[in-house]
């Protein structure tokens, strides 16, 4: 029997019934449990005699040597099970629970593939074929995606690069235009804001250092021929635990604690979505919030977004710096009004 796309799906789902020590699959189930995948995956069906056929070719010592039994029950009918409540032809260390979990979470992640996400369409087309899932095509959860974004069409080489410890010649260009070349060796790929942003060593003239790299400024990039250098320095599952956001301060930049006060009625929406997990309250009556955290330029425009509804209570110097911001960009209103005066 050749071992097709199709007949390693019916091994796989029969495998998973013979495993399942809550239900008692007769070969009638297990006909449509086959029957089911195979239709969803690839439109078609199998008969009794398949899967009899494929129960045999199972049990087959050149095979896979599987203890299936068919245990009698009900008069004449009988169930077929693994003898052995732990065996498997795939070596899969998950639980009939652990997969069932793990269907509705493919199936949720379905809502998000296409597009220029290639790299998680790859990652969900595997877990499909493994497990033997059809991820629904209702639209019952959505993700936040910016599909103009640009740098996108990057995401699965990135991530790819970096997995694989493959340096990079990368084309550059800021926001003012200027394009740079430079040697990345690509460490760590995070998301903020629905952006994207590559973290790795980079070599240039004046030395090394960590640069961090949104991805819609990244113009084009090739393997280099380089050695790799490993990451030996940052532990990136805490590198932002200290920011909002993913810029990392300079070093003077330390821990400051940042005192909020907020109006009653956004008092609650800014409880319920945490500025920085260390927010705590420090006052419900007074509506006052405190996070421990290094300032940079995200915490000051989620501060900004809660606009006009929240006050900096300290520190004093990012007190005073809201209070220079706020106060030039009132002259900035206050001359458009001036201008359109004056024309009337």
């Amino acid at each position: 029997m050749p071992t097709n796309k199709n007949a390693l799906l019916r091994y796989q789902i029969l495998d998973r019934c013979f495993s399942n020590r809550h239900r008692k699959y007769t070969i009638e189930d297990l006909v449509d449990a086959v029957n089911e995948a195979l239709y969803d995956m690839y439109g078609s069906e199998v008969s009794v005699r398949q899967i009899r056929d494929d129960i045999k070719y199972m049990r087959d010592r050149v095979s896979y040597d599987a203890p299936i039994e068919a245990v009698p029950f009900d008069g004449k009918r009988c169930y077929y099970r693994y003898s052995d409540p732990d065996f498997t032809i795939f070596n899969n260390e998950l639980t009939v629970e652990e997969v069932t979990k793990l269907t509705s979470t493919i199936k949720m992640l379905g809502r998000y593939r296409g597009g220029a996400n290639r790299w998680l369409e790859e990652v969900i087309s595997n877990l499909e074929f493994r497990f033997g899932i059809k991820t629904n095509r209702e639209h019952i959860v959505s993700f936040e995606q910016n599909d103009q974004l640009r740098g996108l069409e990057f995401l699965s080489e990135l991530i790819d690069s970096a997995i694989n410890h493959q340096p990079l010649n990368l084309l550059y260009r800021t926001y003012n235009g200027i394009e740079t070349n430079v040697v990345i060796h690509p460490y760590h790929v995070k998301q903020y804001n629905n952006r994207w942003f590559l973290f790795g060593l980079e070599q240039t003239p004046n030395g090394d250092r960590i640069a961090n790299r949104p991805l819609d400024r990244i113009v084009k990039f090739s393997i280099s021929n380089v050695a790799f250098i490993p990451n030996t320095t940052i532990d990136f599952t805490n590198h932002f635990d200290d920011v909002v956001g993913v810029s990392i301060p300079e070093d003077c930049v330390g821990m400051e604690t940042v005192v909020l006060k907020f109006d009653p009625e956004r008092f609650p929406y800014a409880v319920s979505k945490p500025i920085h997990h260390s927010q705590k309250i420090l006052s419900e009556k007074d509506c006052i919030l405190q996070i421990e955290v290094r300032p940079n330029k995200e915490l000051e425009s989620v501060i900004f977004s809660y606009f006009p509804h929240v006050e900096v209570l300290a520190p004093a110097s990012l007190r005073e710096e809201f209070k220079e911001k706020i106060a030039n960009n009132l002259k900035k209103y206050s001359t458009v009004q001036n201008d359109c005066t004056d024309t009337l």
